[in-house]
């Protein structure tokens, strides 16, 4: 599935609001600044991402990547256009606990255990949680063994790997990553990726990610998106060639370095353009 005709591409096709999956179409947010001000953070974006399918977005600091992320999990309604995830409202499916959502804050809830934290969807949802459900997903994230665990006795790696658990508990059919390893140091973070596209292929979930890497964009995601600076719009969009399932020797080839360099030059074109 490609990016939508929208004024900002120049490329595409026009996207259907009804598509499984999820389309973003013509959104524009404004954030009100008070005294008669207001801030465009996104700006007629339109993009469809198939079931199924690995998004990563990625663009400058400030530059509305999480506004799209927040439009789309219900948080924050769009100003103009539309957001649609398998042809219903985002708060449908968030009503529904359909949606699964990890921030770079893991918002663990210290005072509880590994288990119960993995347990707490279920719990707001009003449905039992069986054991070997939570012990599957706490072994799905390689945490076995630390299901007593207090999150102030965990590392930031294994509290990522919690949040990702729980975002994963009620089997949701979108799965909304903002950052999650933004704050981990390089060595966890390429670990976590390796994992995270383990997960992910167990199921094919579709996911949209928001990262500030593009090693770890180009390593995870089926399809790139290259927001510009603030008002965001779609500047590129870029098809990731590489077969599944990726290992770490593929970080070292010379296509992936191609590829990352493209998207690298793009952002530093942002960056350039905002100076000027």
């Amino acid at each position: 599935m490609g990016l939508m005709k929208t004024e900002n591409s120049g490329m595409g096709r026009a996207a259907d609001p009804t598509s499984r999956g999820i389309v973003v179409l013509d959104a524009v947010k404004d954030f009100d600044l008070g005294s008669g001000k207001r801030l465009r953070a996104v700006d007629g974006v339109s993009l469809e991402i198939a079931e199924g399918e690995f998004v990563a977005v990625i663009g400058p600091s400030g530059c509305g990547k999480s506004t799209i992320l927040r439009m789309i999990a219900s948080l924050e309604e769009p100003t103009e256009g539309e957001v649609r995830i398998n042809g219903a409202e985002p708060s449908m499916l968030a009503k529904d606990h359909r949606l699964g959502v990890a921030f770079q804050d893991h918002a663990l809830l210290p005072w509880l255990s590994v288990w119960d934290n993995v347990a707490l969807p279920f719990r707001a949802a009003g449905v039992r949680a069986e054991p070997e459900t939570i012990a599957g997903l706490i072994s799905l994230v390689g945490m076995g063994g630390f299901e007593k665990s207090r999150p102030k006795q965990l590392s930031g790696g294994m509290k990522q790997r919690v949040a990702i658990a729980r975002a994963l508990a009620l089997s949701p059919e979108v799965l909304l990553l903002d950052e999650p390893f933004g704050a981990l140091d390089a060595v966890t973070r390429r670990q976590m990726n390796v994992e995270l596209q383990d997960i992910w292929s167990r199921d094919a979930i579709t996911t949209l990610l928001i990262t500030h890497s593009v090693e770890e964009a180009v390593f995870l995601a089926d399809r790139l998106i290259v927001i510009t600076h603030r008002p965001g719009r779609i500047k590129l969009i870029e098809k990731v060639p590489f077969p599944r399932p990726r290992d770490r020797e593929l970080m070292r080839t010379a296509e992936f370095h191609k590829l990352c360099d493209k998207l690298t030059e793009a952002l530093d074109d942002e960056e350039k353009n905002d100076c000027e």
